[in-house]
């Protein structure tokens, strides 16, 4: 793990990456496949149940009073990776297949991660009680938000439709675990004490939604048509769509006069994409399409994030201000 960190390898990214090869080598098929999708369902719900257990109603109650903050993330997130995505329809068939260019466009669609935004907010001594209401606001608002803006955008440019039972099923699957982990809050804090048992959760639920979505893949064979020459395209296209948005989040913030803990909100908030959250909502939306390229992008995007955002976070804790050096982490700036 040591040599990893030197390296500057994710060691979660080299597990989807071994989760892609078990799927190539050993797919599930019949009777595995069933119960691989009610065991992924099962995952998801213990996950969503965790996530509703960790965030505490008062601390955001108390957070939402800095609606300016959070108007401005959502909208990075909602309206202007959307708008990009739309435009991105002029790389088809040129640059993008038909079904990347969904994943393109769905990952603009997805809500912003929770866990890593609150991490390199904290890095960067940002405002971390901020980055905590903007990203699990995003995740709760996403829940709905997502499959809306699937059916709205994708079934006249991407060619695909999802039907309205796709959006009660992710209610279901999501939103319900969610508010349960509220109400079972005060029963849940042994498990929320230990965090090498949430973290298994949370990566074994990805690993369980790649591998079911692969094994797909695999069995219906739609891997042959993917050359090298589109997915370094797919590469290319995530990495510009990234540096875009961070460009956009960083003008954004100082236009709006936010502080310079607040532009750090918005900027790491606004920019990232949960895989953890997307994942489990395309094997849902796109049931009975190649579920497995179509969430290609959103992996590649994940990894790209990781690594540029971890870098711009160093840059953020470096330039910091004596004064708000000696901040603990999470402060506020004194007004």
């Amino acid at each position: 793990m040591q040599l990893l960190a030197k390296l500057r390898i994710d060691s979660f990214m080299l597990g989807i990456l071994a989760t892609v090869a078990l799927a190539a080598l050993l797919p599930a098929r019949g009777d595995a496949a069933e119960v691989l999708d009610w065991a992924t369902k099962i995952a998801i719900a213990v996950l969503f149940l965790l996530y509703g257990a960790r965030l505490e109603p008062r601390e955001a109650l108390a957070g939402l009073r800095h609606w300016r903050l959070h108007s401005g993330v959502l909208a990075a997130t909602f309206v202007i990776f959307p708008l990009l995505g739309l435009a991105l329809r002029v790389l088809v068939p040129s640059v993008l297949t038909p079904d990347l260019y969904t994943g393109v466009l769905f990952l603009c669609l997805v809500p912003s991660t929770v866990q890593s935004s609150i991490a390199f907010t904290s890095m960067a001594r940002g405002n971390v009680a901020g980055a905590v209401v903007s990203a699990s606001l995003s995740n709760l608002i996403g829940v709905f938000a997502t499959p809306l803006l699937v059916m709205a955008c994708m079934k006249t440019t991407a060619g695909v439709h999802v039907s309205p039972s796709a959006v009660l099923a992710i209610v279901v699957q999501l939103l319900l675990p969610f508010l349960a982990g509220q109400l079972l809050r005060p029963r849940l804090g042994w498990v929320l004490g230990h965090p090498a048992a949430t973290k298994t959760v949370d990566r074994g639920s990805v690993y369980l939604v790649v591998y079911a979505a692969f094994s797909a893949g695999v069995t219906a064979g739609i891997w042959h048509d993917l050359s090298a020459r589109v997915l370094v395209s797919t590469v290319l296209v995530c990495a510009a769509l990234l540096a875009t948005v961070l460009a956009l989040t960083t003008l954004g913030g100082r236009l709006l006069g936010f502080s310079r803990t607040d532009r750090i909100v918005l900027t790491f908030c606004g920019s990232k994409k949960s895989l953890a959250t997307g994942l489990p909502m395309a094997s849902v939306l796109f049931a009975g399409h190649p579920v497995g390229l179509i969430v290609l992008p959103l992996m590649i995007f994940h990894q790209i994030q990781l690594f540029t955002c971890a870098a711009l976070a160093q840059r953020y804790a470096r330039r910091a201000d004596p004064v708000e050096a000696e901040l603990p982490s999470g402060a506020v700036e004194p007004v």
